[in-house]
């Protein structure tokens, strides 16, 4: 691996994608992405009889999905590096248990796909390890269980308010040539400009994708157009606008930039102001973005997944939201 700049890894001995796998819930089943992932439930509840539980079963789908992409089992993962939005990252810890390989707990919010795919793309670079699994997920309904209001009460919430992406995403790297390459990730820096409304993380996250967006690119010396999509988590369609405005105002215009939250949902859904959530850039990635990449359509992207770092506790301290955005970019070889 050599060091660009302060941030930015470049992954000098190859690392190949093996394998992915997608399951998402009901909301995500009807919208415009809906034909790229692989299980889709039209229920909450994924025939489990809780929600926790079918967050669980989510993430197991992708996994066993992603392990038969790559004609592997599950013994020969080397690593397991996983993540959630549940406190103490539950989902991954319980189905680490059931997976029984040596696992390494990620929490990044909404940023943690990248930070997994990143240390596994590490893990495989510096060659402690042949094959790494990673995987996050997230739940609409225990995600507004634990960070809002039960979800029985029925409160109103405003248009930037975002919609959690009930679905889970898998992806396994290793040294095997395919299509597709990781060649670099840039760490983000935890930004935050004192935002404390809950209901509008697009606006608070902003300012990390753009200070990490300004960073890869520095760092990598490259201009924005090298790449065909730059592509952000879940900022919304109001955070993806401020975005723009934040990186301009650094000299980098995104010409060709998008942003999970808004692509996986039609507008005239009930979702706000667009997707969030840790599967919310899993699933779009793993599942849609991945696929336009063994077509040919994209050649290189960058993912930019972005996270809100609160707690329930915090926000009730008044404390303002702390953020991250972690990006890796994937290298389509013919």
């Amino acid at each position: 691996m050599e060091r660009r700049g302060k941030q930015t890894w470049h992954f000098q001995s190859p690392v190949y994608i093996q394998g992915t796998g997608t399951a998402v819930g009901p909301e995500e089943s009807q919208g415009p992405l809906a034909d790229s992932f692989d299980i889709k439930y039209d229920n909450l509840y994924a025939g489990e009889e809780n929600w926790e539980l079918a967050e669980r079963r989510l993430m197991k789908d992708a996994v066993e999905t992603a392990l038969k992409q790559a004609e592997k089992k599950s013994e020969e993962i080397d690593y397991f590096l996983a993540g959630d939005l549940l406190n103490q990252i539950v989902t991954s810890n319980y189905y680490a248990r059931e997976l029984e390989r040596p696992y390494l707990g990620l929490f990044s919010a909404c940023a943690t796909s990248m930070e997994a795919l990143a240390l596994a793309s590490l893990f495989i670079d510096t060659g402690v390890a042949n094959l790494v699994l990673a995987a996050v997920s997230s739940h609409n309904a225990t995600a507004e269980r634990q960070f809002r209001n039960p979800t029985e009460f029925g409160g109103q919430r405003p248009d930037t308010a975002t919609f959690t992406v009930t679905g889970a995403g898998a992806i396994i790297v290793g040294t095997k040539p395919s299509l597709i390459r990781i060649t670099d990730a840039t760490i983000g820096s935890v930004k935050d400009l004192g935002i404390k409304n809950p209901f509008d993380m697009g606006s608070a996250m902003a300012p990390a994708a753009a200070d990490t967006i300004i960073t890869h690119l520095k760092e990598t010396k490259r201009d924005a157009s090298y790449y065909d999509v730059i592509v952000t988590g879940d900022l919304s369609r109001v955070g993806s606008g401020i975005l723009r405005k934040l990186v301009l105002e650094k000299g980098v215009q995104l010409d060709r930039y998008e942003d999970c939250g808004v692509m996986i949902y039609h507008q005239e859904q009930p979702v706000f102001a667009g997707g969030s959530g840790a599967a919310c850039p899993a699933v779009v990635t793993f599942g849609h973005l991945v696929k336009e990449m063994k077509r040919g359509s994209i050649k290189r992207m960058l993912v930019v997944a972005t996270g809100a770092l609160l707690s329930p506790l915090m926000m009730q301290q008044k404390e303002s939201i702390p953020c991250i955005a972690h990006a890796v970019s994937f290298e389509r070889e013919e």
